[in-house]
């Protein structure tokens, strides 16, 4: 096997950025004459489009995803003696946020064939402490939220989506609205390495209703309601105006950014599927669409899977290598859960490479190699 190719890019944000250069530097240079650097107009600016771009009524921007995830919980008032119903297949964040509002994460296993929350298994881990049922839209499909809806509706509970993979994803159905905007609130990340992202930490909150939006737009500038006067306890979740520009100007190519991403995945779904056990690729269900924040596929043998891609200058990461109940912080939950599907999707999961600006060289060399090792 060769081990002399020039290794591609698992994720280039180098070619985006130099085709925004100019507008993304004008913008830079906007908040840098004014100053205002914290909550500048640039924040509300950008918390219109991407509210608009969602079609929620309310946005407000935060420092992270985590942030975001954070003052979802503590505007519902979710804290010590509730429970939050998600997923143990997902990042770290999703349940941390539930533990560090004093909440227990209750994990629930996947389905498996996207990856994502089983709602057919979420009513029967709904008990008295149940608060919130917290979905996450991964690897950038929205989860089954006409599903969720109707159990949260049935049982007086509050539904909050991680859509820190999927903002701008497309769900039928739902009226217009995208991921991000198909929960009581949704919250999402803007990490540089996600489908929509700044050149920082980033996140946003978006909801419809009013007094939600009130209590967040307080709990992230450390529950103040007026300057010096906190009347709820907060956090200091502000994102700052020059990484608000930014958003700006990448939300105006992200449309075009979507429907590339989704031309890298239909390539690699046709030049795979015929591969069938070896390479399992994923699926979308019908009624939505993806942004693709990774292409995720599961093969046996991952290490030595990913070894040979690499020589033939492939890179591949894995999301995610371990369930959240088997992370060290959680061991007295391990033994609590049987999650199969979850522990199945961990040992075999791999992403390859994929964004918006990927050549088509690119996409075909990853294809031709993956046929090369699994030949």
């Amino acid at each position: 096997m060769s081990t002399n190719s020039t290794p591609i890019p698992y994720l280039d944000l180098k070619h985006q950025y130099k085709a925004m250069e100019a507008a993304i530097q004008s913008r830079i240079t906007t908040v840098l004459n004014h100053g205002q650097f914290i909550l500048g107009p640039e924040v509300e600016e950008s918390e219109k489009a991407l509210a608009a771009f969602a079609g929620s009524k309310y946005c407000l921007t935060a420092a992270s995803g985590t942030d975001a995830l954070m003052m979802a919980l503590m505007a519902l008032g979710v804290g010590p003696g509730d429970e939050v119903i998600t997923t143990a297949f997902s990042f770290f964040a999703t349940a941390e946020v539930v533990s560090l509002v004093g909440a227990t994460p209750v994990f629930v296993d996947i389905d498996p064939v996207t990856y994502n929350l089983n709602p057919a298994l979420v009513e029967a881990a709904i008990t008295k402490k149940t608060k919130v049922i917290m979905p996450v839209s991964l690897y950038g499909q929205p989860a089954d939220f006409k599903e969720f809806d109707q159990i949260a509706k049935k049982h007086g509970l509050f539904v909050v989506e991680d859509a820190a993979q999927s903002f701008g994803a497309s769900y039928e159905g739902a009226g217009g609205r995208k991921s991000g905007a198909l929960g009581h609130i949704g919250a999402t990340s803007f990490f540089p390495a996600k489908p929509l992202g700044c050149y920082g930490d980033g996140g946003a909150v978006f909801t419809d209703d009013e007094t939600l939006y009130k209590k967040m737009a307080m709990i992230r500038v450390h529950g103040q309601e007026s300057r010096y006067h906190h009347v709820v306890m907060g956090i200091n979740g502000r994102l700052d105006t020059i990484q608000c520009t930014i958003l700006i100007e990448k939300l105006n190519r992200y449309g075009w950014e979507i429907e590339r991403r989704q031309r890298v995945a239909k390539m690699y779904n046709e030049a795979f599927a015929a591969l069938g056990a070896k390479l399992v690729i994923p699926k979308v269900k019908s009624d939505r669409q993806s942004v693709w924040a990774q292409y995720t596929v599961l093969v046996e043998n991952r290490e030595q899977f990913a070894a040979k891609l690499k020589e033939l200058g492939v890179p591949t990461s894995v999301h995610y290598p371990s369930p959240l109940h088997h992370q060290p912080v959680y061991k007295e939950l391990r033994d609590r859960y049987n999650l199969p599907e979850s522990e199945k999707a961990a040992k075999r999961c791999i992403s390859l490479p994929l964004y918006a600006d990927m050549p088509d060289e690119h996409v075909e060399r990853v294809i031709a190699a993956v046929k090369q090792v699994l030949a």
